[in-house]
């Protein structure tokens, strides 16, 4: 008999491969392993190291899923940067966009992929997850702050914006469900009430909260260029969601209005109360939930 997992082992080392090799292909044209960039040289150690354990065929497939992912989120990082410094060039940038999410993604279709019988927050965790879904859905909100300032790009590609904000905002949406929030009842210590409190609304750190203020601004994008018109399917026309790059899925469209105010109120409770003289400002986010409390047409 093998070893316990051999199997399972062989199988991630098999659908690793070609995945090394694609980002080995991306690392090199970003500037390859001689680049002063800090991800990047991150990036480039782990995947050298990813290589090594490739090779000797030791380690537990959850430490190369690990690995993989973290080389993913560095080596996309500096791409994503790249984007941002050239202000999402109109002509290129929104299938740049669509390859990094969905090159984001891979870490969880690889765990899918090599039968490893376990939920992937079970073998990559939650922070590696929070990590990737935070990276999507902020990628798409940088993305569409730009895109909606092009009045004429707006004007002929409204429905691709829609889809970009809907897919950004499930995307922060999935990013904050990873922890379960703190319940607290008698049995919790509240030796710091205010913790307390952040932890029962799901607010973990500084990006959680951003999620819920960037998420809230999108909903209100949506409302303010879209809409709440049902909208139209976009299967076969939509480039956001290209078969091409194994990323298509169903769309399942959110209600703006509603998702909006849920996360901005939450963003502002959290902001006003536990957090209130930390420089958090909720001056724009009570804008934007003055126009989401309006009622509906």
């Amino acid at each position: 008999m093998g070893e316990p997992g051999g199997a399972e082992a062989r199988g991630t080392v098999s659908a690793l491969r070609p995945r090394l090799a694609a980002l080995g292909r991306r690392l090199a044209a970003s500037g390859g392993a001689g680049s002063d960039d800090t991800f990047l040289t991150k990036g480039s150690a782990t995947l050298d190291k990813l290589k090594d354990f490739h090779n000797e065929g030791k380690e537990h497939p959850s430490t190369l899923l690990q690995l993989y992912t973290q080389a993913v989120l560095d080596i996309t990082y500096f791409e994503e940067n790249q984007l941002v410094d050239e202000d999402f060039p109109e002509q290129s940038s929104l299938q740049k966009v669509k390859e990094l999410t969905c090159i984001l993604s891979e870490p969880e279709v690889l765990v899918r992929e090599c039968n490893v019988n376990e939920e992937p927050v079970n073998i990559l965790g939650a922070e590696l997850l929070e990590c990737l879904y935070w990276r999507k859905g902020a990628l798409l909100y940088m993305y569409c702050h730009t895109a909606k300032e092009r009045s004429e790009w707006l004007r002929e590609n409204i429905a691709i914006f829609k889809k970009c904000l809907n897919d950004g905002v499930h995307y922060l949406m999935k990013m904050l469900s990873f922890r379960c929030p703190l319940q607290l009842n008698e049995d919790v210590s509240l030796q710091d009430k205010d913790s307390a409190r952040l932890l029962s609304e799901g607010v973990f750190s500084d990006t959680h909260l951003l999620a819920m203020m960037y998420g809230g601004e999108m909903c209100y994008w949506g409302l303010q260029h879209c809409g709440e018109g049902k909208q139209e399917s976009l299967e076969t026309t939509d480039p956001v969601s290209n078969s091409d790059l194994g990323c298509r899925s169903k769309t399942v469209w959110l209600d703006f209005r509603e998702t909006g105010k849920n996360m901005l109120e939450k963003y502002v409770a959290a902001c006003e109360g536990p957090l209130k003289g930390q420089g958090w400002n909720t001056a724009a986010a009570k804008q934007m939930l003055c126009y989401l409390m309006k009622p509906r047409n």
